[in-house]
């Protein structure tokens, strides 16, 4: 009998999605019956019917295809079933977000502005950002690449003021790469502690690769949440947390998904297989077989079948390089419209 495993990934949205299929039943599990099942099981006050706890709101924007999903977390017993702190998650979705048009990434930017905006609350006077990851490993390059593209005005309003830069409303901004423990030979939070000590911010912003449950999700999806982040959490390299506890200011963590494991790909192709059994009508005794195993049963039998060999992979898409070049121009733009001098006219 399979045993409990936690299907890898850092998005709230999919932790959710998860928990749903692991309390549907197997008899409301085809894609219709259980469609009618939740369209008759949700609550009209927007609380998630399936999770006590969880209140989950979705936005469409089909003239520009960006879909964003705010699941909040309101009690430790939703958060524990989630596997995530409690908390707000916005999940912004664009399914050309890999693409390299300038205009369509300019209003992912705003849209990242704005909810950024919604989360911090007017703690925007002193900001630091930290890129978390490993700048000489691509996938993992995103929070050093964001930082290296923002606008760092703290050495400038210290020199010379706020009035005579010109940002009088500008947000105070600086920043720091820790780098990874192999290169420091330092916990990341023992680096930004040190920092936040002696800068004394009012806010940590922090950047990192994530990892994700679905293929469809890589390099489309951006996560802002401010519940903090555990670096490394999403393959597996667990490092202590960088949230507002630790740090003792508030913290905002941004992430993209950048990673899934090899699990997670064979799990996505036995999905579609699947499908397409219950669409035969020779193969659908197979198919109903396996449909009536939920994702956790489906992910834990596949992770055992390719273990030992592919059980620790990784895998990224082939222009990984190109794309996390430009989620990070996107990211940083987002962050300099939201700490600019005109960013609140």
């Amino acid at each position: 009998m399979m045993g409990k495993f936690q299907i890898r990934t850092d998005l709230a949205l999919e932790a959710r999605e998860n928990y749903e299929d692991m309390i549907t039943p197997p008899h409301l599990r085809s894609a219709a019956d259980r469609a009618s099942h939740e369209e008759n099981a949700a609550f009209q006050s927007g609380t998630d019917a399936r999770i006590h706890g969880v209140r989950v709101d979705e936005k469409v924007d089909e003239e520009r295809e960006i879909y964003t999903t705010t699941v909040t977390i309101e009690t430790e017993n939703a958060a524990k079933a989630m596997g995530k702190p409690v908390g707000t998650y916005i999940t912004i979705e664009a399914p050309n977000m890999s693409s390299p048009d300038e205009d369509y990434h300019r209003e992912i930017s705003e849209e990242l502005a704005k909810h950024l905006d919604s989360l911090i609350e007017g703690k925007k006077a002193s900001v630091l950002v930290v890129g978390l990851g490993n700048r000489e490993v691509t996938p993992d390059a995103l929070g050093p690449d964001v930082v290296n593209n923002l606008r760092i005005t703290r050495h400038m309003m210290k020199e010379y003021g706020r009035m005579p830069s010109g940002m009088e409303t500008a947000g105070e901004v600086s920043a720091i790469v820790p780098g990874v423990m192999a290169q420091t030979g330092m916990e990341t939070l023992e680096i930004i502690r040190g920092v936040v000590d002696e800068t004394k911010p009012g806010l940590v912003i922090a950047i990192d690769a994530l990892a994700a449950r679905s293929t469809k999700r890589l390099n489309r999806t951006i996560q802002i949440t401010d519940t903090g982040i555990n670096p490394g959490s999403g393959v597996g390299n667990h490092r202590d947390a960088i949230n507002k506890e630790t740090l003792g200011v508030p913290v905002v963590a941004i992430g993209v998904p950048t990673v899934v494991d090899a699990a997670t790909i064979v799990n996505d192709t036995m999905e579609e297989l699947i499908a397409e059994m219950d669409r035969s009508d020779h193969m659908q005794m197979l198919g109903g077989t396996l449909g009536t195993l939920d994702h956790a049963e489906k992910y834990e039998m596949i992770h055992e079948l390719i273990s030992p060999h592919l059980n620790t992979m990784f895998v990224t898409p082939k222009d990984i390089d190109e794309t996390v070049k430009y989620l990070s121009y996107t990211i940083s733009e987002a962050l300099n419209i939201a700490f600019s001098a005109d960013a609140d006219e």
